[in-house]
């Protein structure tokens, strides 16, 4: 009976069945060629990846927008799943993933066995990580190499097993690999190399006894004999003692000395050894030099594309014969009135004016021309004749008579002109078009700062949308940072998209652009630290400016350690000066004329804007320290003469007419026109680009009068202080004697 038992158990063991799934045939064909055209797709996305990533950055942001076309020959599925295993994977090591995917395709379209196909996704994906690893290891700079897989298991590993732990780890890793899937073990080297060098041996001997004969036959000891006879063959003794050569017996040859030509003379040469700075220069050369736009490595500038062409049609600028012509003859009959003659005139013709210079005959006073600027204005019939008498640098007088068809001048055509793509300046600001049609460029580092203003309406906004717009258009987010104030709040509203990008603000600010005007002082008095901190580290760099520091640090000859770092450059831009000066007064100016004095070296640039341009907001302070103004219309020539110091703002025309001075000469221009639409277009496509974590913070400020009120101690209060609280908020209002008559 038990051997019964035993037998029925027996059977029903072996009618137990494994729980699986098995693939059909037409499954696996189907599922194979899916799995094998998808690593070869794969595979291609990986390989374009490397050639185009950088060109399909903007892509991977905005994957449903049709419009935009990414370079990956795989297009957009190629990009999005590239970066996804490259850039944010395992680096290059992702195409072994790509590889095991092709040969499961492989083994299921023609039915190979599975069992081997485990085997190898087992070690690929070992190893997969294990050349992350690797890369990750030994190339942290390029996250190309070993992905952001590697870069993290490698910087894990090593803030707990250190440099040398993590490479001990990847040792053993490589050689269990190589031992237990390779079967390479010691033994298996040795005996590789030992037969290698038994096979050179034998070759060694083989060549060496066919190569050198032994005897020699009579035929070569006839040859030997007949082509040099006995009488004359030379004779030569040991070469350690030296012997006379001998050429015939019958004749003794006089005896000299043996000179060796293989004696080989020695010369050696004494260099003095270079003194550099070997820890830095070190560095650079392992690492290269500091790139400071790393970060955002990635950036890219807005295309000239967002700015609109309001010429497109026109192709610029319209000579009117006839016009010059009636003008012509207008000025030149209205000084012949006055008996004033012209030896010779020649026209200029701009964007907004035209310039006729004139040249007066002999004997003929300027003052009496610059005195008949009103005659000739109305011999025009036009609104602001300008006269110069004379014209600096010229032997001509200037009259500046506007053009009845003003030409737009575009900011597009400013920042397309090789004027600026190729200025080699810091801080390079497109300001608009002369009278001769060219392109005005100006740099703001060596100005220092800059002092605008005009009436209502005459274009200062528009001035300062150009000026951050050129600036938005050279500098990368890391080499420039604005501090914007504008109390009328509209203004500079659209560049709150760029805040985590080229916006600065003080720590614990909602907005970056300041419209409230009790937070301007902290601003103001937050630069001035900030000023104070880059002049210490400036000494301690042992440089005179903030270009010399930042190539220094560059050089990784400065250590962030020690609180060094790349500054950037900080413009300040106020909207409306007049408005802070009637609010805050002596606590605005102050900071702005310390910064205005001191600032330049250290890289703070401030540019100021006004319609009010009157001698209590733009006091003798603050015109001392701004060089370089911008004069729009103004309504009187006595604020002509306080922002330029010399009449001509109150001829000008308006819609962008303005007059720059730089310390020197006027220079008259027409303002580069921006519209509010361009500024967005340019203010959204950057802000969509990743950015900084935050906009850039600035030292933090606190006043001196600030929490004395809220620091008293609870238990130091009156002790009728709740019943006095009680009171004010019953009666909504406050005041000594009311409290008097209440708690008497």
């Amino acid at each position: 009976m038990a051997k019964k038992k035993a037998s029925t158990r027996k059977t029903k063991n072996t009618k137990i069945k494994k729980p699986g799934f098995k693939f059909s045939r037409q499954q696996k064909v189907v599922l194979g060629s899916f799995l094998m055209l998808l690593g070869i797709a794969l595979i291609i996305a990986f390989i374009s990846f490397l050639f185009n990533w950088q060109a399909d950055q903007s892509t991977l942001q905005d994957f449903s927008n049709r419009e935009l076309v990414a370079k990956n020959w795989m297009s957009k599925f190629g990009a999005s799943i590239s970066d996804f295993f490259i850039y944010n994977g395992f680096g290059l090591a992702a195409f072994i993933l790509a590889s095991l995917v092709t040969l499961t395709g492989i083994y299921l379209f023609f039915d190979f066995k599975l069992k081997n196909l485990f085997k190898f996704w087992f070690w690929g994906l070992l190893m997969m990580v294990w050349w992350a690893v690797f890369f990750g290891f030994f190339a942290e700079k390029n996250a190309m190499l070993g992905g952001r897989v590697g870069f993290e298991i490698n910087d894990y590993l090593q803030d707990y097993i250190g440099l040398i732990g993590t490479s001990l780890l990847l040792s053993f890793v490589l050689i269990a690999y190589l031992v237990i899937r390779l079967k390479i073990t010691p033994e298996l080297i040795g005996s590789f190399i030992n037969t290698k060098k038994k096979e050179i041996r034998d070759d060694f001997e083989t060549s060496s006894t066919t190569s050198i004969p032994v005897n020699k036959t009579h035929e070569e000891e006839d040859w030997v004999s007949t082509v040099i006879p006995k009488k004359e063959t030379t004779t030569i003794e040991d070469k350690s003692k030296p012997t006379p050569l001998t050429v015939n017996n019958d004749a003794p040859a006089p005896k000299k000395p043996v000179i060796d030509e293989d004696l080989k003379m020695e010369v050696e040469t004494v260099e003095e050894e270079a003194v550099e700075d070997t820890l830095s220069g070190k560095l650079v050369k392992d690492f290269g030099e500091f790139d400071p736009t790393l970060e955002l490595k990635n950036y890219k500038w807005p295309t000239i594309d967002f700015l609109k062409d309001y010429n497109a049609g026109g192709g610029g600028i319209t000579v009117d014969q006839e016009e010059l012509e009636e003008n012509k003859n207008n000025i030149v009959s209205t000084l012949k009135n006055y008996k004033i003659d012209i030896a010779h005139i020649k026209a200029t013709v701009g964007p907004t004016v035209t310039l006729y210079e004139i040249v007066p005959e002999a004997g003929i006073r300027i003052s009496k021309i610059k005195n008949l600027e009103d005659d000739i204005a109305l011999s025009l019939a036009a609104l602001g004749i300008r006269i110069i008498a004379p014209i600096p640098g010229k032997g001509t007088i200037g009259i500046e008579v506007p053009n009845k068809n003003a030409t737009i001048v575009s900011m597009r055509s400013v920042i397309a002109s090789p004027k600026f793509q190729n200025a080699e300046m810091e801080l390079p600001l497109a300001l608009g078009k002369t009278i001769s049609n060219e392109t005005f460029v100006v740099d703001l580092a060596k100005m220092p700062h800059l002092l605008m203003a005009g009436a209502t309406g005459q274009g200062k906004s528009v001035g300062l949308n150009a000026i951050l717009t050129s600036l938005l258009y050279c500098k990368h987010p890391a080499e420039v940072k604005f501090v914007l104030v504008d109390p009328k709040k509209v203004e500079l509203t659209l560049f709150n998209k760029i805040e985590r990008h080229y916006l600065a603000k003080l720590p614990g600010s909602e907005d970056a652009i300041i419209t409230d005007n009790s937070k301007v002082i902290a601003t103001l008095n937050s630069l001035c630290i900030e000023m104070d901190d880059r002049y210490n580290l400036l000494k301690d760099a042992m440089v005179r400016n903030i270009k010399e520091y930042n190539v220094k640090f560059k050089a990784r000859k400065l250590n962030p350690e020690n609180g060094h770092q790349f500054l950037p450059y900080i413009v300040l831009v106020i909207d409306e000066f007049a408005d802070l000066i009637m609010t805050a007064g002596k606590e605005v100016e102050t900071p702005i004329a310390r910064l205005a004095q001191l600032a330049r070296a250290i890289g703070i640039h401030l540019i100021i804007a006004t319609q009010r341009p009157s001698v209590n907001v733009i006091t003798g302070i603050i015109k001392a320290n701004f060089p370089a103004r911008v004069a729009f219309r103004v309504t009187s020539k006595i604020d002509s003469r306080t922002i330029l110091d010399s009449q001509g703002a109150d001829q000008l025309i308006g819609r962008g007419d303005m007059l720059f001075t730089q310390g020197n000469d006027l220079v008259r221009l027409q303002c580069a026109f921006v519209d509010t639409p361009e500024v967005d277009k340019i203010t959204e496509f950057i802000g969509s680009q990743k950015a900084y974590p935050d906009a850039h913070l600035l030292p933090e400020y606190e006043d001196a009068e600030s929490g004395t009120g809220l620091d008293i101690d609870v238990s130091e209060r009156d002790k009728l202080f709740r019943e006095a609280a009680e009171i004010i908020v019953i009666a909504q209002q406050g005041s000594a004697s009311l409290l008097q008559r209440k708690l008497k």
